[in-house]
């Protein structure tokens, strides 16, 4: 599950400045660097800790979403309607409010976990009854990701497996970075890791402490020079 996007690069970290807000779409500011589907789908909300930037911002901003995360096929049997948008929202902040509370180590606001639990009905096993060889009728199970609430109810038993054991919530993390507010499931053997991406967050975070060395040295060979006139 969530495979599609593997081979997708995540966009620029940063929106830009100048960013017309609201999008009218918010495809082109999705990044997969979560490590697992529940937590992209957190990350569709964006710049929470500034502008609370929203890129799912249609029917088929979901759908589209759902396609690349890996949780429903191209062809699945039901079209997104607004309301199944807005319930999707839900479901995606009741996941962060138990991912905050995870981290902060605080107690899970019982009517997110509620809401997931609703979820969890779609993501069961669904009989269904074809036709098979010879004509007769043969029993078998529907697609994991055949609607759209079906591929949502999969996003939701993702995050209950995640915030569910303690060995998975324990690895759940918010980036580091001042200017990030990624969430992302820790994978590292030693899980330690700081950054939502090495590539975005992590290499600022490098060169900013590269600049501020060369600035310290500067102010430093400044006062020696001043002191030896």
């Amino acid at each position: 599950m969530g495979e599609a996007h593997a081979d997708r690069p995540m966009p620029d970290r940063d929106l830009p400045d100048d960013l017309a807000l609201p999008l009218t779409s918010g495809e082109p500011w999705w990044y997969w660097s979560g490590g697992r589907p529940a937590v992209d789908f957190v990350n569709t909300h964006r710049e929470r800790w500034r502008r609370n930037v929203e890129t799912l911002v249609t029917p088929r901003d979901l759908a589209n979403w759902l396609v690349g995360a890996g949780v429903m096929a191209p062809d699945a049997d039901a079209r997104v309607t607004a309301k199944v948008l807005g319930q999707a929202r839900d479901l995606r902040e009741a996941i962060d409010a138990l991912v905050v509370a995870a981290i902060a180590g605080g107690p899970a606001p019982a009517a997110a976990v509620t809401l997931i639990d609703d979820w969890l009905v779609f993501a069961g096993a669904r009989p269904q009854l074809v036709v098979g060889s010879g004509g007769v009728p043969h029993l078998t199970e529907r697609a994991a990701a055949d609607s759209p609430r079906r591929a949502l109810g999969m996003v939701a038993l993702d995050a209950a497996q995640m915030l569910g054991t303690p060995e998975q919530r324990c690895r759940i993390r918010i980036c580091a970075s001042e200017t990030c507010s990624g969430r992302f499931f820790d994978r590292s053997p030693a899980g330690v890791r700081r950054w939502c991406s090495m590539r975005t967050c992590g290499n600022e975070a490098k060169a900013r402490r590269h600049r501020a060395r060369q600035r310290e040295g500067a102010t430093a060979t400044s006062s020696t020079t001043t002191g030896a006139t």
